[in-house]
């Protein structure tokens, strides 16, 4: 066996002659059974534990993401929610890194964390398309987040303990309500444009709008499978949330290998 494995070599834009038929193309989707979301957190805990250092190197960076925010926002409780929720909308595109550690450990390929970091830039239009995407919704949700909180405390933003006592308290459930379905909403959205889409891009150098679609295809094929997926990933990163963001340390880079293990589960090869 070769002690050391070849470096996988860069994704590359396929030629001008047959741009047409690898980029336009939309991949076959596979119907999976409602166990595979199961199956694929077992895998991302496997590949976790395969490449510990590399995953746990992102782990670390989502939980500091998740400290900053709240110590920088501690005092406006309404941007942290927003920025907080906001940034997990954007976890698709920041767990890019986590796919290709698990391209690589599938190829029998070595790891190296400064190689995950810039897999992006093997289709760079892609990304950096899909990133804005993300990031308009993000936008987008932050001002909403804040227009309900506005609608329903009229008369100025309350302390940390004045919003707890609210969300806790079921005469206030309107609030609870339809900040949840505000969020939602926008959480729906960005998980049905995400859920095989990334690592399409990666390892296809497929376009934007084309993973996009596929992965709406594969959530309207596997609606009950993926929308179980769907509550995992909020039961795991919340978790993580709960456990005062040190549980991200795990909980991300378990749900970013686990994801794909969804794509290559979903998508066809050919």
């Amino acid at each position: 066996m070769n002690d050391n494995p070849p470096t996988p070599p860069p994704l590359q834009p396929p030629a001008d002659g047959d741009a047409g038929s690898r980029k336009s193309a939309f991949p076959a989707v596979r119907r999976i059974d409602s166990a595979a979301p199961l199956r694929w957190l077992a895998a991302g805990w496997r590949d976790l534990r395969a490449a510990p250092a590399a995953s746990l190197f992102y782990g670390a960076a989502f939980a500091l993401m998740g400290w900053l925010i709240y110590f920088v926002f501690r005092r406006a409780h309404e941007y942290t929610s927003a920025l907080t929720a906001g940034f997990l909308l954007l976890g698709p595109f920041l767990c890019t890194g986590l796919y290709d550690i698990s391209r690589r450990l599938a190829a029998g390929q070595r790891v190296s964390l400064s190689e995950t970091m810039m897999a992006w830039r093997a289709n760079l239009g892609a990304f950096s398309l899909f990133a804005l995407i993300l990031t308009v919704v993000m936008l987008v949700w932050a001002r909403a987040s804040l227009v309900t909180f506005a609608l329903f405390f009229s008369s100025g933003m309350p302390s940390l303990s004045g919003f707890l006592g609210r969300v806790a308290s079921p005469e206030h459930w309107d609030f609870v309500l339809t900040y949840f379905a505000v969020g939602s909403l926008f959480a729906t959205i960005v998980f049905a444009l995400s859920v095989v889409s990334v690592p399409l891009m990666l390892a296809r150098g497929t376009d934007t709008i084309v993973a996009a679609i596929t992965s709406v295809r594969a959530l309207a094929a596997n609606p009950l499978p993926l929308l179980l997926w769907a509550a995992l990933i909020v039961v795991v990163v919340g978790a993580g949330f709960a456990t005062l963001f040190f549980g991200l340390l795990v909980a991300v880079p378990v749900v970013g290998h686990a994801t794909w293990h969804a794509y290559v589960d979903i998508v066809a090869e050919h």
